[in-house]
């Protein structure tokens, strides 16, 4: 299966190979696996997310791979790119700044006319919803090995929205499906993904 990667040279990067190998994994074992994502699982198979590992070191410099990828993907085909995992592992390793960091991209958004196509959902180690405990299960629906953006097409996630009568359920039955699985069985699921989660 082909994964559509940005690099600045034909020259291979074990470090990045890995950070987007453990990112996959997580995808399989986690999202698609504990099917948190029922639409994941389709673009997966046909190689249509792209995996980006950005180098940025600050703020600033995430904006700057964040505007190139979401000009990549409003340019390209939806049977070419569906999404883009924007993997940032060295920025934004705090959840409150990751956090703080949504208003930026959205305001990216905004200043690039994108509001309506483009959606950035964001994930963390640390994720933590307002009303949780830090080491609360429930979080752990967000969570990925590396701060990570998600742009996602808005014209399919609307698609697949309404191929699903149940799906503003979603959100319920993955707490669920974490609350069933518990801390022990989520760091047994976990040891399988290397460096990760």
């Amino acid at each position: 299966m082909k994964i559509n990667t940005t690099t600045d040279s034909s020259t291979p990067d074990p470090v990045r190979d890995a950070i987007i190998a453990t990112t996959r994994k997580w995808l399989e074992k986690v999202v698609i696996g504990l099917n948190l994502c029922p639409f994941a699982n389709a673009v997966h198979t046909k190689g249509q997310i792209r995996y980006v590992v950005s180098e940025a070191t600050s703020p600033t410099e995430l904006v700057d791979d964040l505007l190139r990828e979401l000009e990549v993907l409003a340019e390209a085909s939806p049977e070419k790119i569906e999404t883009t995992l924007l993997i940032h592992p060295y920025v934004l390793n705090d959840f409150l700044d990751s956090n703080d960091f949504m208003d930026v991209a959205d305001a990216v958004l905004e200043d690039r006319d994108l509001i309506g196509e483009i959606q950035i959902a964001a994930f963390h180690p640390q994720y933590q919803f307002a009303d949780s405990e830090p080491d609360a299960i429930d979080n752990y629906t967000n969570r990925s090995p590396f701060p990570t953006l998600h742009l996602l097409r808005e014209e399919s996630v609307e698609r697949a929205v309404e191929s699903m009568p149940d799906a503003s359920e979603i959100y319920e039955r993955n707490i669920a499906t974490l609350r069933k699985l518990g801390i022990e069985g989520w760091d047994k699921l976990a040891d399988d993904i290397p460096d990760g989660v």
